[in-house]
């Protein structure tokens, strides 16, 4: 008897979709065939449906312990569920940061019972906890260290050479960067312009991005270390980062693959803002051309919610960033829909290569005795974002109101439907993801 049969659904399994029913025991895939006279406590109706590996986004923030009125481990998660997400990587720029091993086993603690979607963390560096990070090889729940090249949302930040250096030395895990280098940021700080936020990508310039990464890439080539930089927005290092692949891995968001200035600014204004910024076209066409050639190795939402009533406030007192876990599957899928890459490409950015590079156990991929998340998606049904059904805290999208053809309809984590049309059902039952 099994306890989950998902029927009739066209499964990316080895590579390719594939019509096959997939059988479930106690949270892991125990078959994968036409299952016929097999008997289970529940079945999931897939006809006509498309069934995922259950997709990851390595780059959240869900703002717990210190702005919990923004977000929380609890709320993001939903958010994260609804979205069609099983797994996530949760940002350190907490309030205290996690950047020691007491405040990271308390974000355990707050997870533990309260996330609908499994989680890891990330190990925040600063200029002087090389001894913390040297701990992190065997911690449970630990996808990697987090280093701030240049400042952001919170108060991590490594900006000085040695101390970059230093990070890389002592530690064995994956470092995600915020590449910016925040000696030009400060420099170009005066050019920030009271009440204009197109002001913004002009003080956070391409070359603050690709000084920055250069320099990333050289340290971490030097050390034979793993680099993995997160939300590469210029042309410049895209072209930079695909000669140097390997050990160095980047990220770009779905809102630099959608939206470009300065449209995104008439139209959005501070609720377009975000670090590193989103650029003019010339970039966006440049993201894309890295995506269609598979330079790019993830892709992740950087759901990073603050409340309306602070993004409203005036350029530049407008904090950077804004919400995306619930809604990077329905803009990505729109783009497969419109012929911008195919949807082995985001099995690939969502589901394996997250798998590969941080060394995730038993996920990524729909495989006999591995983990039963998947993401059930309808390629054909259009849906409205509205911020009305944004399950984030914030209560708003940059993408209101826009239509998107391509939607999860499903999601399922160890075996149990968590979410169905929409709707969450259950209880809160995430766990620790586990690493190689």
């Amino acid at each position: 008897m099994l306890d989950l049969i998902i029927k009739n659904g066209l499964c990316f399994v080895d590579g390719k979709l594939q019509k096959k029913d997939i059988g479930i025991i106690q949270g892991k895939i125990s078959v994968i065939d036409d299952l016929i006279k097999e008997t289970s406590k529940e079945f999931l109706e897939a006809d006509k449906l498309i069934v995922l590996p259950g997709c990851i986004d390595t780059q959240v923030h869900f703002r717990e312990p210190g702005s919990t009125d923004t977000e929380d481990l609890n709320s993001g998660s939903k958010a994260a569920v609804v979205g069609g997400i099983t797994s996530v990587f949760e940002m350190p720029n907490t309030n205290p940061p996690t950047s020691n091993e007491e405040e990271f086993q308390k974000k355990l603690n707050l997870a533990k019972n309260r996330m609908f979607c499994n989680y890891a963390f990330y190990f925040g560096a600063t200029p002087s906890n090389q001894s913390e990070l040297s701990k992190l090889k065997n911690l449970e729940g630990c996808c990697g260290v987090k280093l701030f090249a240049g400042s952001s949302t919170g108060n991590l930040l490594v900006h000085k050479e040695e101390d970059i250096e230093k990070v890389f030395e002592h530690t064995s895990k994956v470092v995600s960067v915020h590449s910016e280098d925040e000696d030009i940021l400060n420099q170009r700080k005066k050019l920030r312009e009271n009440g204009n936020v197109l002001s913004h990508p002009v003080w956070r310039n391409e070359e603050s991005a690709i000084s920055s990464t250069r320099k990333i890439v050289k340290i971490a080539k030097r050390l034979n270390k793993k680099a993995h930089i997160l939300h590469v927005t210029t042309k410049e290092e895209v072209d930079f980062l695909s000669q140097h692949k390997g050990n160095i891995t980047f990220e770009i968001t779905p809102q630099h693959l959608t939206l470009y200035s300065p449209d995104c600014y008439q139209k959005l204004g501070t609720y377009a803002q975000m670090n590193p910024p989103i650029r003019d076209k010339s970039h966006y066409d440049r993201l894309w051309y890295a995506v269609k050639n598979n330079y790019n190795d993830t892709i992740g939402s950087d759901h990073a919610p603050h409340l309306k009533i602070n993004k409203d406030k005036e350029y530049p007192n407008s904090p950077s960033g804004m919400p995306g876990v619930q809604t990077i599957l329905p803009v990505m899928l729109n783009h497969i829909n419109d012929g911008k890459l195919k949807l082995e490409q985001l099995v690939k950015f969502l589901c394996e290569n997250p798998a590969k590079i941080f060394g995730i156990k038993n996920k990524g991929y729909i495989k006999k005795d591995f983990d039963a998340d998947f993401t059930i998606v309808d390629m054909n049904k259009t849906i409205e974002i509205k911020n009305e059904n944004i399950e984030s805290k914030c209560g708003w999208s940059p993408f209101n109101g826009l239509k998107f053809k391509g939607t999860p309809t499903s999601t399922i984590i160890a075996g149990k439907i968590k979410m169905q049309d929409g709707k969450i059902l259950g209880d809160p039952s995430g766990t620790p993801l586990e690493f190689n």
